[in-house]
């Protein structure tokens, strides 16, 4: 593909491919776990959500994948944290595109401004995305981190420290009239060309925010595979700012996903398709995908399997009652098909994170052993907590989380990264389940809690919220998941994002406030 049109005449460096030998989830898998004979169970019968939810996951186990893989990596030694530094977001409009096509940083005096009224207020450091769509932006290893010097002099100036996000996914979608940063121009040059490049729904639609995961191991980039492509933007970024790494930098976030996040693009925001609290769409309709689904199920000996995924699973906007797949039945998430579809759909993802971040740990190995000067590797989920109260999460399970009442699918994750040494990064930490539509059978604090449990003893946390939240009632929320008494206090927290609000009056003297509790001994 690559080899086709302008593009090909654009690629002034090529690299010999050596194929990748990608190890299938489900041709590894030992014994899969026999869910046959749990009955079924009716899932939205008498109201919607299953009234003894909480007492049937409390009787039945959940089944675990650590019970089939044990993770390589030692626990984490215990110790409180008793100060959680916290991070500012950048804003989101930070960038902009000039007159002449080339981006650059927006009011460079306010911002220089804004920063040192954090410092002032007690605020740690600066959580930075650095985008792959304006680094390597024109063409194929060509790199200009000129915006990045000059932004992350000013921050340490500032003398704030910095969890730097490294982002291969595109925000013009998410962020509607900011402008926005899309993917590199010369990657959506070859995704003109072909539009298997990118996720697509059952539909055909693609979504050209974050490359599709069937595509980490092909050379369809000028001769490169998506994971060669992240691994030299790493690199690069490792070699230009390694006197700030360990000293300034302190976190370095890598992406998994859209947003940033290791999920696929289920509940795409901005273009029309999905709004809260649908229950989303499988993403797993590109040919790469197709091709990698057919082979699956042919070695599951069920070819028939791989045409196609879920065909009764309803479409975005869909809720839950009436939507065979995530009932009971012969066809359902239950069934035989059901959990071979879900472990192949939720098993990719795990290995696109396994292989992600086995490259940035080898790449910051020599500043994580550095104990002087330490970096922690970090890595995002998504935080789908619309119809966790349910026995199917349908929402989580579109997103790739196969996560249900019967089943822990945050546990594998959890696995990879404690494998890469990478602290988990969970937003929520600021919503309260009574202050969620009661009828979508929210449960973010449920949620937090899960992820809080397959973590201790294994991976660091870091929180973040998910929406602005000045108010008392949202900052303490924060503060009592930051300080759980049954768990490590959280590594760090970072709060969604800077922008004039935060300086208002009358937010600014509930801000400061919670800033120095966070920073307190407790």
């Amino acid at each position: 593909m690559a080899g086709n049109g302008g593009v090909a005449r654009r690629c002034a460096c090529r690299r010999s491919y050596a194929a990748f030998r990608e190890v299938s989830f489900l041709s590894r898998r030992k014994t899969r776990t026999n869910l046959r004979n749990v009955s079924m169970i009716p899932l939205f019968k008498r109201p919607l959500l299953y009234p003894r939810w909480r007492s049937l996951s409390g009787s039945y186990r959940i089944l675990s994948m650590d019970a089939r893989e044990k993770s390589r990596s030692t626990l984490l030694e215990s110790s409180r944290h008793k100060k959680v530094p916290i991070f500012v977001m950048m804003p989101v409009d930070t960038f902009c595109i000039d007159s002449s096509g080339s981006p650059r940083i927006r009011k460079i005096k306010a911002l220089t401004i804004s920063l040192k009224a954090l410092k002032l207020a007690g605020v740690y450091g600066i959580a930075v995305e650095v985008w792959w769509g304006i680094v390597e932006r024109f063409s194929p290893l060509e790199y200009n981190w000129f915006l990045y010097e000059e932004l992350f002099r000013l921050v340490s100036e500032s003398g704030l420290k910095l969890h730097v996000s490294l982002c291969f996914h595109s925000n013009t979608h998410v962020s509607p009239g900011t402008g926005g940063v899309g993917l590199p121009l010369w990657i959506l040059e070859i995704g003109d060309h072909n539009r298997d490049i990118y996720y697509q729904d059952k539909s055909g639609f693609s979504n050209d925010d974050y490359l599709t995961l069937g595509v980490d191991q092909l050379p369809l980039f000028c001769g490169r595979t998506a994971l060669q492509c992240y691994e030299d933007f790493m690199l690069s970024f490792v070699n230009k700012f390694d006197s700030y790494i360990g000293s300034v930098i302190e976190e370095i976030s890598v992406g998994l996903g859209p947003s940033g996040e290791l999920r696929y693009p289920a509940h795409p925001l901005g273009d029309g398709r999905w709004k809260f609290p649908g229950i989303g769409e499988f993403q797993c309709y590109d040919k790469y995908m197709m091709e990698d689904l057919k082979m699956a199920a042919c070695k599951e000996g069920k070819p028939q399997w791989g045409d196609r995924g879920p065909q009764n699973a309803g479409c975005y906007n869909s809720l839950p009652p009436g939507v065979p797949f995530f009932e009971d039945g012969q066809e359902s998430f239950l069934s035989d098909y059901g959990r071979f579809f879900l472990e192949w759909y939720s098993g990719k993802l795990i290995c696109h994170a396994d292989a992600i971040l086995a490259k940035a740990a080898n790449i910051l190995k020599k500043y994580q052993q550095d104990k002087q000067t330490p970096v922690i590797l970090v890595a995002k989920i998504g935080g789908i907590y619309w119809w966790y109260q349910t026995i199917s999460h349908p929402a989580e399970l579109t997103a790739g989380y196969y996560n249900t009442a019967l089943r822990d699918g945050y546990d594998p994750v959890a696995s990879v990264l404690s494998r890469h040494g990478a602290a988990l990064h969970i937003s929520c930490l600021e919503m309260i389940d009574s202050e969620t539509p009661q009828a979508y059978h929210c449960s973010p604090e449920g949620l937090v809690q899960q992820i809080r449990t397959i973590s201790k003893k294994r991976i660091h946390l870091i929180g973040r919220n998910t929406s602005e939240r000045f108010d008392q009632n949202g900052l303490r929320q924060i503060l009592a998941n930051c300080y759980h008494p049954q768990a490590e206090a959280v590594r760090s927290f970072t709060y969604f994002r800077m922008n004039d609000k935060i300086f208002a009056v009358e937010n600014w003297n509930n801000f400061v406030p919670f800033v120095r509790k966070m920073s307190t001994d407790l």
